[in-house]
């Protein structure tokens, strides 16, 4: 497969599931669910906007564009909170899909130009990044949607493979060296600029959760109290739980007739005990380690079990090898709707036997978002690095909703550690005597 031919469907891959996320009537598109979270029609024009920027206005603002300049300000992201979004004067939803579908048709354009002999990296990398928006946009999308009051837009997601209820609370040794964190435009051109670049990092010995922590693991922390005792809590973390009241992953049902379920995507059912907790905060996530006599793991420890290859002494591309993400190996893709049962995929271990470490859920580290050594802004200049002194933790590893076209062991996410509607769950870590 050409270069052109791999973006053209991945690009198509994107767009028809955007499109399905919005196949609703035009009042539902313009509710605003939560005000963390942006009308859907607001999404499908900003997709569109980014794309026309990055690929048809060189990434410069000031060029004329399709849209009115007044129209255009609706969709910067730094311009409009998202709780102010549901004001805006915004495209309706048929004007929006008509937008969405002429600047895709001018970037395929574009696209056909595009040689294959590797002479226009910048070109390859404009349209990467272009699929990458895209696909975190979606799996917003599925964020809002899941924060939906009502009957379920949605159906109950694709079938996942059983897992192995034996692996929950195991872990792997991961032994003390050196290791190369991150990515060059070599080994990954279509990485961001906050996953470069590659450089090396010596790490003493840990251990790491073989798996992500499940439901059933986290029940036990509920039934002991663990909500209530503050010497599992951080200062922060404890006045975050007193002030919203937190009680269990959000979308637990915790009282009456419900209690024991949860509300996924408008479906009230059990919580399944074998599959990775999801919906927790940081402060939630580090609460139930320190009560596991455990601790979360850095970036850099997590990208190490995840990607290295002691053997080797080299990354591998992903934790199982080079072959590209299928379904036999990781729960990507959006289809599913949820994480699998831990131990589902045996076959996509890392090479110290780590499993389920793309998709599934995004795992919180105990790391702020700051640039590796080397770091040079990209053509979205404003991707990366007006983040990197906020008040984020990063997260690892993909959830069920993330593309295998986007994710990769070097992808690093971020978020205010107050965040659970995001497909947030933990991984265990332990210091190594």
């Amino acid at each position: 497969m050409t270069v052109r031919e791999k973006l053209a469907r991945e690009l198509t891959t994107a767009r028809d599931r955007t499109l399905r996320l919005v196949d609703f009537d035009d009042a539902e598109l313009h509710r605003q669910y939560n005000p963390l979270m942006s009308p859907l029609v607001w999404d499908l024009a900003h997709i569109g906007w980014q794309e026309e920027l990055w690929l048809l206005r060189g990434n410069n603002p000031g060029r004329p564009g399709l849209l009115d300049p007044q129209v255009e300000r609706c969709y910067d992201a730094f311009l409009n909170s998202r709780a102010s979004r549901v004001d805006l004067p915004l495209l309706s939803p048929t004007e929006a899909r008509s937008y969405c579908s002429t600047v895709r048709n001018k970037a395929l354009d574009s696209l056909d130009t595009l040689p294959d002999d590797g002479s226009r990296i910048q070109d390859e990398f404009n349209f990467g990044l272009v699929i990458s928006h895209e696909n975190q946009h979606d799996e917003t999308m599925l964020q809002a949607l899941n924060l939906r009051t009502g009957p379920a837009l949605l159906d109950r997601g694709a079938p996942l493979p059983p897992g192995r209820a034996s692996v929950a609370g195991t872990s792997v040794l991961v032994p003390a060296g050196e290791f190369i964190l991150g990515v060059d435009a070599i080994a990954e051109p279509l990485s961001l600029d906050n996953e470069r670049s590659a450089h090396r990092v010596d790490l003493p010995a840990f251990r790491i959760g073989r798996v992500p922590v499940t439901n059933g693991e986290w029940r036990q922390f509920i039934e002991d109290g663990g909500y209530d005792q503050q010497r599992w809590w951080s200062e922060r973390g404890w006045a975050h739980r007193r002030d919203a009241d937190l009680r269990a992953p959000q979308f637990w049902n915790t009282s009456g007739h419900l209690a024991g379920t949860r509300t996924r995507f408008g479906h009230v059912e059990d919580i399944p005990a074998d599959e990775p907790v999801q919906h927790v905060t940081f402060f939630e996530a580090e609460a139930y380690a320190a009560w596991a006599g455990a601790r979360l793991p850095t970036e850099q420890e997590w990208e190490k079990a995840c990607a290295w290859d002691p053997a080797a002494k080299a990354r591998r591309r992903y934790p199982w090898g080079s072959s590209e993400p299928t379904t036999h190996l990781a729960n990507l893709g959006g289809d599913s709707l949820r994480p699998a049962p831990v131990g589902a995929y045996p076959a996509g271990a890392s090479a110290y036997g780590a499993e389920q470490m793309l998709g599934d859920v995004w795992e919180w580290t105990t790391s702020p978002l700051r640039p590796w050594p080397g770091f040079t802004p990209m053509l979205y200049e404003e991707y990366s690095a007006p983040f990197f002194d906020g008040d984020y933790k990063v997260l690892r590893g993909g959830s069920w909703a993330a593309a295998s076209s986007t994710v990769r062991p070097s992808f690093r996410n971020w978020d205010h550690p107050i965040r659970r509607q995001i497909f947030s769950g933990v991984r265990l870590a332990w210091d190594i005597a």
